[in-house]
């Protein structure tokens, strides 16, 4: 048997590429949308793929089901419960189902709960084992953590009903497997898709039941409760992404170039509608950038940053090194984010030749953010931190507005007041500020280091959660 799990650490997405190598028949499991690293090792090993299996329709990202059918003939699979539902071809496989690539088999489990068609997958290196090699989890179960089961309420599916069916799943289904099993999930740390999920990217049935907190022991009524609690903000792009995994959509050509664009060009898009996506690191983007900017950061979770800030329905310019700028239109379409219409010609003459249309961000230590905040009465202070983040203490006054919130909380905040931004570490903060000016915020700046910088540098205890408005 030839396994091989596929790790994408800025989406935190694992997929996989699972063969049989006496019949060199294999399938993939829920591929990422660039897709020649299976074709490229499919090849290299002597193999054919010749079935696509998703555990589910992805919010996350933009699954490669379409790109591996085109280039390799590939049937797309779903559980029975989804396959109805898709716009292109696709094979339904039944609870139960045991599909035999030679000596390999694979067994699926309904396992509903994430979203009410996801699937598990069990890997049976030999058909007479009697124990399994590992089961493909997708969003059901995820090492220390389990899917969240209210992603879906915009499409009618509440969080109390679909988290009832995740319990029993996991018990009936997953929980059931010898405890040697190992674990391999779709999802790992900084997803989404869960609160707590391990840097870790497989374990064992056994581990998961004796360490994961969803699993100990509790009653149906206090798994709802436990999982449903304290779910962070899900980025808007999420419904896109799963509408767009059911269509029967155009493929991603990984070759295809980049456009540049002339400035002139770029302004009249941007003075369009377009989003002017600066994908330099903060402390470049604060130097200097063309009014109107997005900055985020190539470096951190950029595609789900991006999607937390800019429509999925936007145009996008990017503004960056050439191999940055490439790597980020990559990346966009991970999330389905096709809309790039090229990228600005050598920014910095650009800059240089247009000096009116450049402007600086305003970034202040914790210093000068406490000395701002004693001399500037009306200073709107605006936490972008997740939920469990915020725990631990907020800047006096703080108003909470989760990343992913922002679009959608901007009629909260004031664009008229001085406005100071925060997050963690520094990052999600430019990500902030840049919106809020791009969306007519004048005055904004952002908080170097975000909160850690902020409490180091207080002698006193920092302020609580109930600090917020």
């Amino acid at each position: 048997m030839h396994f091989q799990q596929y790790y994408l650490a800025c989406l935190s997405h694992a997929s996989y590429l699972i063969g049989d190598t006496s019949t060199g028949r294999a399938v993939a499991v829920d591929p990422q949308r660039d897709v020649s690293q299976y074709l490229a090792d499919a090849e290299r090993l002597g193999l054919r793929i010749e079935r696509v299996i998703e555990t589910h329709f992805h919010a996350d990202f933009l699954s490669g089901h379409l790109e591996l059918q085109r280039a390799s003939g590939a049937v797309i699979s779903y559980g029975t419960v989804g396959a109805a539902r898709t716009e292109f071809a696709s094979e339904a496989l039944a609870h139960g189902a045991r599909l035999a690539l030679g000596e390999v088999v694979l067994e699926i489990r309904d396992t509903p709960g994430h979203t009410p068609e996801s699937i598990s997958i069990v890997v049976w290196e030999r058909a007479s084992d009697a124990t399994p090699y590992g089961v493909l989890t997708g969003d059901t179960l995820f090492i220390g953590d389990v899917g969240r089961p209210d992603l879906l309420s915009a499409f009618g599916e509440s969080a109390d009903g679909l988290a009832r069916k995740l319990y029993r799943s996991l018990h009936d289904q997953l929980l059931t497997l010898p405890d040697a099993t190992r674990v391999y999930p779709a999802h790992g740390a900084g997803s989404a898709c869960g609160k707590h999920l391990s840097t870790e990217t497989v374990s064992t049935i056994g581990e998961q039941r004796r360490s994961n907190y969803a699993l100990a022991p509790m009653s149906e009524d206090e798994f709802v409760r436990v999982v449903t609690d304290g779910q962070a903000a899900a980025p808007p792009y999420f419904s896109f992404a799963a509408v767009r995994n059911r269509e029967a959509r155009e493929t991603f050509e990984e070759a295809d170039a980049v456009v540049g664009l002339a400035l002139d060009a770029v302004l009249a898009m941007r003075d369009a509608g377009a989003a002017l996506l600066d994908v330099r690191e903060p402390a470049d983007f604060a130097l200097g950038h063309l009014r109107g900017s997005i900055n985020v950061g190539l470096s951190g979770r950029f595609a789900e940053y991006a999607g937390e800030v800019i429509r999925a329905d936007r145009r996008i310019v990017l503004v960056g090194a050439p191999a940055a700028v490439a790597e980020a239109r990559t990346r966009l379409a991970r999330i389905g984010f096709d809309r790039v219409d090229g990228a600005l010609t050598d920014p910095e003459a650009a800059f240089v030749a247009r000096p009116d249309e450049v402007a600086v961000a305003s970034r202040l230590t914790a210093t000068q953010a406490a000395d701002r905040i004693a001399v500037v009465p009306d200073l709107q202070i605006v936490d972008v931190r997740g939920p469990g983040e915020v725990t631990g203490g907020m800047l006096p006054g703080a108003a909470h507005v989760q990343l992913p919130s922002l679009l959608d909380g901007l009629a909260r905040l004031d664009a008229r007041r001085p406005t100071l931004v925060y997050c963690a570490g520094g990052f999600r903060s430019s990500i902030a500020a840049s919106t809020l000016r791009a969306h007519g915020f004048r005055d904004v700046s952002d908080l170097v280091g975000g909160f850690g910088a902020w409490a180091a540098s207080r002698d006193a205890a920092p302020v609580g959660p109930d600090a917020r408005r």
